[in-house]
């Protein structure tokens, strides 16, 4: 098991540049069982615990319609995540892979997905299964899960060259 900030044997850690302005706007907060990094389940769980996502004025018209899909995915902000790593060793065996091989919520910009089942809509909340973050994960973005659309227009020669 990881302990907050450690850094093992063969991780790399790095002085990131100064953070600019992307102009990110936290539209919501999420609610979970889980307060430490410790706790919190690798990947959720289908069948895991209900969670609340809590959707902010001025957003809570942007859920009209949302209860029509069955999955949804949301993006969030890993608050909590270190974000200077270029190595990491998840498995603590000696060996590092870079950082963007890797799930790891430590990430230059610790920004988190997750496939969630909708199982209900409480006026601005929407009541999920299948999260993995942190009580008080600040919300990023909700989109309907991409796998459940076909996509608009046929294949047209060319798209799938690699050059």
């Amino acid at each position: 098991m990881v302990r907050e900030n450690e850094i093992r044997p063969s991780e790399v850690a790095v002085s990131p540049p100064p953070a600019t302005d992307a102009g990110l706007v936290f539209i919501g907060r999420i609610s979970t069982p889980w307060t430490s990094r410790l706790m919190t389940p690798r990947q959720g769980r289908a069948d895991g615990p209900v969670c609340r996502i809590e959707i902010f004025e001025p957003w809570v018209e942007a859920l009209d319609g949302v209860e029509e899909f069955e999955r949804l995915e949301v993006l969030y902000w890993l608050h909590q995540s270190r974000r200077d790593l270029v190595k990491q060793s998840p498995a603590n065996d000696g060996a590092a892979r870079g950082t963007f091989a890797l799930r790891s919520p430590v990430r230059p910009n610790p920004i988190g997905t997750s496939i969630v089942t909708l199982v209900g809509v409480e006026g601005s909340t929407l009541l999920v299964r299948g999260m993995d973050c942190l009580d008080g994960t600040p919300l990023i973005d909700l989109k309907p899960d991409r796998t459940l659309f076909t996509p608009i227009a046929p294949p047209q020669p060319g798209d799938f060259e690699t050059g």
